[in-house]
């Protein structure tokens, strides 16, 4: 049976005979304009069906072929995006204060070091986050199994969301008030924390299991 190819990126489609990709587009910014004509030329040289935006803030090229999959990375000058596998799947970062008018905290430069530095991490399962540069919360952090939402005060970290499945979970708001650094610091040891675990289902499941309370404390945070 034909199956994904992780280590090209390339995610097997409805018809059995293509494959999808996603080159990893760091918060979706792209300041080389020239990147977009090449990601048209590159879709269009290789016939892929459709190009697709995606809800993690990136190009997915659909419906190309197996035989095709190393020259069109080569071609892109791009790398794959962590969309499959056992892995930090995504960071989702809005605007923030570079170019939100409603932003309150710098969204775009913490997601791009939390990319920088976690996105295809590899873990017992996957894991998503998101960045909101303001309550608004475009990022839909809360949904996300580490959320980062700012505030006027600082950050607000959010652990333990996700809406796939029947069941969707809220993530539960585990720190607040917190600076740049201090928020970049919890996220390092959540992301250890699960890893440590080793447990193959969402934060969000582990986190109804144990409860809010012992996640708090494993974490080093206080209880309220």
């Amino acid at each position: 049976m034909a199956e994904d190819l992780l280590e090209k990126g390339a995610i097997m489609q409805r018809d059995k005979a293509t494959y999808a990709i996603a080159p990893h587009i760091p918060g979706g910014l792209i300041t080389d304009f020239n990147l977009l004509r090449r990601i048209a030329d590159v879709a269009e040289k290789y016939r892929a069906q459709v190009i697709k935006i995606t809800s993690a803030e990136r190009f997915a090229l659909v419906g190309v072929q197996a035989e095709d999959l190393d020259r069109i990375w080569q071609e892109s000058g791009l790398v794959p995006g962590a969309a499959i596998g056992l892995c930090v799947r995504s960071i989702k970062i809005c605007p923030g204060t570079t170019y939100c008018r409603l932003g309150v905290q710098d969204a775009l430069g913490v997601g791009l070091k939390l990319d920088e530095k976690y996105h295809g991490l590899p873990l017992p399962y996957k894991f998503k986050i998101g960045v909101a540069g303001c309550l608004n919360n475009c990022s839909e952090s809360s949904v996300k199994d580490l959320g980062l939402v700012g505030a006027a005060k600082g950050w607000r970290v959010l652990a333990g969301g996700f809406a796939s499945g029947l069941n969707p979970r809220l993530a539960d708001v585990i720190a607040t008030n917190l600076s740049d650094d201090e928020a970049l610091a919890l996220a390092a040891r959540v992301l250890d924390w699960f890893k440590q675990a080793g447990k193959k289902r969402r934060l969000g499941k582990i986190i109804d299991e144990i409860g809010l309370a012992r996640f708090k404390e494993e974490l080093g945070l206080p209880a309220e």
